[in-house]
């Protein structure tokens, strides 16, 4: 390979990249569980979108009160992902994770014992601190199980799960919540979690290498391209969590919608959402066998295409069958980096430190990405109106789209890099 195909990103044999590090049925089976258990995790963050009209007629709330019901679980994923990820890369990914699905699943059935807005707003903070870990440990296991030049891939079928459980969450809220009430609600999608984390025990561990606090921090923050990933995942999650929280109320004001129809139409948006992490997370693994830049510059160009549809969609269409046609069109989208972004940080981390390097991705994409976009929706929803705020919002993709080119640049030198360290795993 000469220099300058290094520079360019060019990789003309990628064969060696698709070694498999265990049999593919345990491969698979990991994958099965991981995508339950995500789409679980986020059927309970995110049912609480679909009971905003029932909660803000109970107790008067703002929509900055009811978007911090969604930013409180972001915020407490913030604090608390780092540390737990750390200590899954050195304790045991499977048991963490088993843990971490009964401390959320337990945190979201004690939501529907609430008697005030505070009391809500405290047991969702524990919900976050249940999924602080699971994103990041499950991620790196399935990075340390499939071949490299799937990994795009694979982390965009995991983390599609997001998009189907939020799409199940905003269903199965508005529609219990329209027959039996909001209680109810969280009682009936917190119980899933607890069967299947006793169910995720089957899963075969893994023992990462281990590597001191310095080296550790040196070896997450050295390569580029890791923070380029980093802060350019959050600022497209500002404008995709925007939608996630506040499409039931948009489309119960602005259509006049109660909650369950208003909950459905909105599940279809975040539906294609899902379907696009997959999409453009594999065409990302296929043109980066021809140009590695492609991980990132491939959801550079969709997120400034979301942000030329969705802008003009609230700000200038309106409420119609033509707005929920561009409405649809922008949802599968917007999640374009979704996938790429957390796979590039594990592609050029060291190896042993896959659930730590993912567990920043979601530090930085929950703190300023996931808690800031339905809080500084609602603060401008209250100041503006809704549809003003959700015009505003899309911007942040542009922003994203400008981290994710010049991440690009150093991602092919930083994977090459990478690519010389040692074993990622062995086995317990």
């Amino acid at each position: 390979m000469t220099i300058a195909s290094l520079e360019a990103g060019i990789v003309p044999d990628s064969r060696p990249r698709e070694r498999w590090l265990v049999p593919r049925r345990q491969a698979w089976f990991a994958f099965t569980m991981a995508f339950l258990l995500m789409a679980i995790d986020f059927v309970d963050r995110q049912v609480v979108v679909a009971m905003f009209p029932a909660l803000k007629s109970a107790w008067g709330l703002s929509d900055k009160q009811l978007g911090a019901l969604v930013s409180s679980v972001s915020i407490t994923i913030a604090v608390f992902s780092f540390p737990i990820a750390l200590l899954a890369d050195r304790w045991s990914r499977v048991k963490g994770i088993a843990v971490m699905a009964m401390v959320w699943s337990i945190a979201t059935i004690a939501c529907g014992f609430s008697r005030s807005y505070g009391q809500l707003l405290a047991a969702r903070g524990v919900i976050g601190l249940g999924e602080a870990g699971y994103g990041a440990a499950g991620g790196a296991l399935l990075a340390s199980m499939f071949p490299a030049s799937r990994r795009a891939t694979v982390v965009s079928g995991f983390l599609a799960a997001a998009s189907v459980g939020s799409v199940l969450g905003v269903v199965l809220g508005g529609v219990i919540t329209a027959r039996w009430g909001w209680q109810a609600a969280f009682g009936v999608v917190g119980v899933p979690g607890l069967l299947l984390a006793l169910l995720f025990l089957r899963v075969r561990d893994y023992r990462a290498v281990r590597m001191g606090p310095r080296a550790v921090l040196r070896a997450l923050f050295r390569p580029r391209s890791a923070v380029a990933a980093y802060f350019a995942g959050a600022l497209q999650l500002v404008s995709a969590s925007t939608l996630l929280a506040w499409l039931p109320s948009y489309f119960n004001r602005a259509y006049g919608l109660p909650v369950d129809q208003a909950g459905l139409k909105s599940a279809l948006v975040i539906l294609l959402g899902s379907v696009g992490i997959v999409v453009f997370g594999h065409m990302a693994d296929r043109l980066a066998v021809v140009d590695r830049r492609a991980k990132l510059l491939v959801p550079a160009v969709c997120l400034v295409i979301t942000a030329l549809i969705l802008v003009p969609t609230f700000g200038l269409v309106q409420p119609g069958n033509l707005q929920f046609a561009l409405l649809l069109a922008g949802g599968f989208m917007m999640t374009a980096a979704s996938g790429s972004v957390p796979s590039v940080a594990i592609d050029v981390i060291h190896p042993g430190l896959r659930a730590t390097a993912a567990a920043m991705v979601a530090v930085v994409q929950n703190l300023f990405g996931l808690a800031a976009g339905p809080l500084i929706a609602g603060a401008l929803s209250d100041a503006y109106g809704l549809g003003t705020a959700l015009a505003i919002m899309p911007l942040f993709c542009v922003a994203s789209a400008v981290v994710l080119v010049l991440g690009a640049r150093a991602y092919p030198k930083d994977l090459t890099r990478a690519e010389t360290l040692g074993p990622a795993i062995t086995a317990n």
